[in-house]
């Protein structure tokens, strides 16, 4: 269904957060790049100071200073210092750095350091390959890309990476008696909740939202809003006009193309669903409540997307009825509900319902968190009993 959105393309490193790796990332360069101090201090040879203490500091000649950026600076000789700065090149001769604090300036002034306790060779000292190594797998395929992954690859100095594309989207909302929200309702109309709703599960599986249209019952506005939608998208997913009345316009124009299905399914709510194409581009067809809409986005496409675009799958967890249920025979429900923070001593968390199976209780679905799956053979469950919760 998502076929094009499988390919991977590159995008620069600023563009990636949130996409998922199509290729592994491996390190063309050792990281560290260079030998570097790793503090504030002087890079000294460990020996010339090997019995320093701060009753008996060793003095040494300071011979310059490196700060970060600049090349490696003078070499040090024996009983010779160099002052560096964190991330500073480490000058030839060295082999260690004495962090600041153990100095102090001598009474010869700044071409001078009394180094008042000892150090071993490489210690605060950064090398080549301590981080990395040329070849080392950094970021795996199939990583969701995140600001530590970004900071790594910028530190290898890649100005872009090979991404699964986000599938572009558009989404159409049917309905003569829909009316954007913040505009004012006649007879018999409501707000229109579907296209946000979708728009914004779409992005949160890693969609691009290419279009959001709200269509009325007509043929010939409906058939429009496909042409729009479908421009530059991989998908299309329309909500409402699904089921057998008279102005079911998405079952209309779509039910008879080649490959479409449309059939109720044994779930509740989002019985009626629908599968067809338009001018080559697959369309979704959820049912226009809007409980139906999320649940049958969440059961039914959620997983579909995040296999597409190389996000982990969400799994249902496991969790107790916090009350008594019951559930129509013959079709799996999925009751909208609430996880409870988990109890003392509890072996696994509650889940509460905060409403009936009705599929117009929208605004009460806003305190769920999870699905409660009742399978289709069973008609009630008491309070305690084992469920899977589906995370919204």
């Amino acid at each position: 269904m998502l076929e094009r959105a499988a390919r991977s393309t590159h995008l620069p490193l600023a563009a990636c957060a949130d996409s998922v790796l199509a290729v592994p990332l491996r390190a063309s360069v050792d990281l560290p790049l260079f030998v570097n101090s790793q503090m504030d201090g002087y890079a000294v040879r460990s020996a010339d100071i090997a019995g320093a203490g701060p009753d008996s500091p060793a003095r040494l000649r300071v011979v310059g200073a490196v700060h970060a950026g600049d090349g490696r600076g003078p070499g040090v000789d024996d009983d010779e210092a160099c002052k560096v700065m964190t991330g500073a090149p480490v000058p030839e001769g060295a082999d260690c750095v004495v962090p600041v604090e153990d100095t102090r300036v001598s009474d010869a002034g700044p071409t001078a350091v009394l180094v008042a306790a000892p150090r071993s060779p490489g210690e605060f000292i950064r090398r080549p390959g301590d981080d990395v190594r040329v070849g080392d797998v950094v970021i795996d395929a199939g990583v969701r890309l995140a600001a530590r992954h970004l900071a790594a690859a910028a530190s290898l100095g890649e100005s872009g990476l090979d991404v699964r594309p986000r599938p572009r989207v558009g989404v159409v909302a049917t309905g003569s008696e829909l009316v954007a929200p913040g505009r004012p309702l006649g007879p018999g109309q409501i707000w229109e909740s579907n296209s946000i709703t979708l728009a914004a599960a779409l992005k949160a599986c890693g969609c691009e939202v290419t279009t959001t249209t709200i269509s009325g019952d007509d043929r010939g506005e409906f058939t429009a809003a496909l042409d729009a939608a479908t421009g530059d998208a991989d998908l299309v997913v329309t909500a409402g006009a699904v089921s057998m009345g008279d102005a079911e316009v998405v079952r209309q124009v779509l039910a008879d193309r080649e490959g479409a299905r449309f059939a109720p399914i044994a779930m509740q709510p989002g019985g009626p669903q629908g599968l067809s194409t338009w001018r080559g581009t697959p369309v979704v067809c959820l049912p226009g409540n809007p409980v139906s809409a999320l649940v049958s986005f969440v059961v039914l496409l959620r997983p579909v997307i995040l296999e597409a675009v190389g996000r982990a799958p969400i799994h249902p967890v496991r969790a107790r009825l916090a009350r008594d249920v019951t559930s129509p025979a013959g079709r799996v429900q999925y009751l909208r509900a609430a996880m409870v923070p988990d109890s003392p001593g509890a072996d696994l968390p509650a889940a509460d319902p905060v409403s009936g199976p009705g599929s117009h209780l929208v605004a009460s679905m806003a305190r769920a968190d999870v699905l409660v799956e009742i399978p289709a053979d069973v008609t009630s469950l008491a309070a305690g009993a084992e469920v899977d919760a589906l995370p919204l």
